[in-house]
C-alpha cells in the first residue's frame, strides 16, 4: 500500500475552503488520507449520555463498518473509547491498542463486533466543541491493507492532531450537537459516568426481565465484558480478586447464566438508553 503523499497541503486547503459547507467531510477525509492514509474514517460525536451520532463515514471497501448498527445500538457502552469522552479527555491522538485492557481481544465485546470490521489498529483524534461535547475522528487499518500504523504515522498523526480538532471544532460546534439525555438527579450527578451506567442498566435489566442485578455487580459486569479480568476489575474497583470472583458468580447466579457470552447477549439489549 503506498504511503502519504508528500504533500498534502492542498487537501488541508481545500478542506479549511468547505469550512460550514457540506463537502467538508469530504475534504477532511481527503486530507487525512493523504496525510495518514487510513484505510477507513468514522467521526462520532458524543453529547452527555446519549448514544453516539455518526456525522461521517468513509471506507473505500470491505466490511469494516457491518456491525456498526450493532455498535450504535448499545456496543458503544462497552468501547474503551468511550472513556474519553466520560473524563472529558483533552483534544490530542488516542490509540485503541494503549487505551483497551489486556484481556480486550479476548472479550465479548471484541468478539461480538470488533473483529467483524477486521480492523488492525484505530487511532481517534479527539476534538472539543464544549465541555460536554466529544467528536472523535476515528482512523482506522483494517483488511485493506492488513498492517497496523507505523511510529511514523502516528508520530504525524499526533503533531496533525490540533489541526484536525480545529477544523472539527469548527465545522461541529457545540449547538450543532443533539442535547444530553435528562437531567440527572443529584446522586447520579455526583457519581462517576461508569456508576451511573451500572444504575441505569441494573433498571432497565429489572424491568425488562425481573433479574435484579445490583449497581456494583451491574458494574462489575460491564467491566468483564470489556476485557477486565478479575484482578484488573479489582484494581479499577478498588476491591480483593477473590471478593470480584464473588461478585461474578452471584451475578452468573441471578442471571442464570453459565458464560460470558451469554453474560453479553443478556446485557447487550439494555446498554443503551433511548436518545432524547
Amino acid at each position: 500500500m503506498p504511503g502519504p503523499t508528500p504533500d498534502p497541503a492542498p487537501q488541508l486547503a481545500a478542506a479549511i475552503r468547505a469550512l460550514g459547507a457540506p463537502a467538508f467531510p469530504d475534504r477532511l477525509t481527503g486530507w487525512l488520507q493523504a496525510a495518514l492514509a487510513p484505510d477507513n474514517l468514522l467521526i462520532l460525536a458524543y453529547r452527555g449520555a446519549n448514544p453516539p451520532r455518526v456525522l461521517h463515514r468513509w471506507s473505500p471497501g470491505g466490511p469494516v463498518f457491518q456491525a456498526l448498527d450493532d455498535y450504535l445500538a448499545g456496543a458503544w457502552r462497552l468501547d474503551p473509547y468511550l472513556a474519553l469522552h466520560e473524563d472529558s479527555a483533552a483534544p490530542g491522538l488516542y490509540r485503541l491498542a494503549d487505551l483497551a485492557p489486556a484481556g480486550f481481544r479476548r472479550s465479548r465485546y471484541y468478539l461480538g463486533y470488533y473483529r467483524a470490521t477486521t480492523l488492525v489498529d484505530e487511532a481517534t483524534l479527539l476534538a472539543r466543541p464544549d465541555p460536554g461535547t466529544t467528536l472523535m475522528l476515528c482512523l482506522g487499518r483494517d483488511a485493506a491493507s492488513g498492517r497496523p500504523f507505523s511510529a511514523a504515522t502516528l508520530a504525524e498523526a499526533r503533531r496533525l492532531a490540533p489541526v484536525a480538532a480545529a477544523l472539527a471544532e469548527a465545522h461541529w460546534p457545540a449547538g450543532h450537537q443533539p442535547p444530553s439525555v435528562a437531567q440527572a438527579t443529584t446522586s447520579q450527578a455526583t457519581a462517576s459516568p461508569a456508576a451511573r451506567l451500572a444504575v441505569d442498566l441494573a433498571d432497565r435489566l429489572h424491568g425488562a426481565t425481573g433479574i435484579a442485578l445490583t449497581p456494583r455487580q451491574a458494574e462489575i459486569a460491564l467491566l468483564v465484558l470489556r476485557g477486565h479480568s478479575s484482578a484488573s476489575v479489582a484494581l479499577q474497583l478498588g476491591l480483593s480478586p477473590q471478593t470480584v470472583k464473588v461478585f461474578r458468580r452471584q451475578i452468573h447466579a441471578r442471571c442464570g447464566i453459565t458464560s460470558q457470552a451469554e453474560l453479553f447477549a443478556l446485557l447487550m439489549p439494555h446498554l443503551s438508553p433511548p436518545q432524547s
